[in-house]
């Protein structure tokens, strides 16, 4: 992980049900870098977490 930046916009209890979620937006040419969309959203489907993520990655075989 080269960086991350996220938005902790919602308590989430402990015990409680979370569903992640991740979406390439980016990759680049040069290197094996993508940039990532992160959300996680509780059991109501209420937003907890957004933000972004860049990843130095393996390239695919």
């Amino acid at each position: 992980m080269l960086g991350v930046e996220w938005r902790f916009v919602k308590a989430v209890l402990v015990g409680e049900t979370i569903t992640a979620r991740v979406e390439i937006t980016g990759v680049r040419d040069d290197t094996p870098i993508c940039t990532l969309a992160t959300t996680v959203r509780n059991g109501k489907g209420e937003v907890c977490l957004t933000g972004t993520a860049v990843t130095h990655t393996v390239p695919l075989r």
